[in-house]
Order: C-alpha cells, then sequence, then structure tokens
C-alpha cells in the first residue's frame, strides 16, 4: 500500500534502514535551503565492503516495500567501499571509513542543517 511521504520521512526511513545493519555515524543533512540537488542527504558508514552492500541493500529494499520508490540511480554497490543512491529528493551516501575522511560530505554540506540520528540499537544495548 502506498503512502504520501514527504521527503523528510523518506530520510528518516532511509536512516533506520542504515540502522538496521549497523551503520555507523548516520547523518541527516536537509540541503533544500541551499542546493537544487535534493532535499535531503543521509550519510551513514559500513566497516567493510559487505557491510556497505548490505546497508545499501537494505535502504533499496526497506523504500521499494514501504514507501514504493526505487532509485533513480545507484552507484559504486559492486565495488563496496561507497554506495550512492539517488532518490531525487534524498540522496544516500554509505562509505567506508577511508572514503569518508576523504570526500567528507559532512563539512562540503556544514550549510545545510543537520539532524543527528538515534540509534534505536542504543536502547537496545543492556
Amino acid at each position: 500500500m502506498r503512502t504520501s511521504m514527504d521527503s523528510e520521512q523518506l530520510a528518516e526511513m532511509a536512516a533506520e534502514a542504515c540502522d538496521d545493519r549497523k551503520a555507523t555515524d548516520i547523518q541527516l543533512i536537509r540541503i533544500d535551503e541551499v542546493s537544487s540537488l535534493a532535499d535531503w542527504m543521509v550519510i551513514a558508514g559500513g566497516l567493510s565492503e559487505v557491510q556497505v552492500r548490505a546497508i545499501a541493500k537494505s535502504v533499496e529494499d526497506r523504500l521499494e516495500v514501504e514507501a514504493d520508490r526505487l532509485p533513480l540511480r545507484s552507484e559504486g554497490l559492486n565495488e563496496g567501499k561507497w554506495a550512492l543512491l539517488d532518490y531525487g529528493e534524498l540522496i544516500v551516501h554509505v562509505l567506508q571509513p577511508s572514503e569518508r575522511g576523504f570526500y567528507d560530505l559532512e563539512a562540503f554540506w556544514s550549510h545545510g542543517k543537520h539532524h543527528g540520528f538515534m540509534s534505536s540499537n542504543l536502547s537496545q544495548a543492556s
């Protein structure tokens, strides 16, 4: 069942899907006021090629099932060092630490509004 979803809800859903695969340091950045590229950017870390691909697959699956959305394009999935999923109003980046440090997307988009993501896994770790 398709429900109308705004870009912020889509970004939160993508962040939750990253969290489901234990992504590190998940960041949501609202960029619609500083760029026409997208409304939101989700940046997440993966510690291995397998984890980067698993996180990206989790996002793709979740947004397809719950929001009836497929990425307009995707990049980097085969290599697993970084992955990009472009949904138009939402862009998801999943990067290994060396790539994340090199590209430093958080600094590049520092003029956007950063929204922290609280992992649900933290509350379950007891």
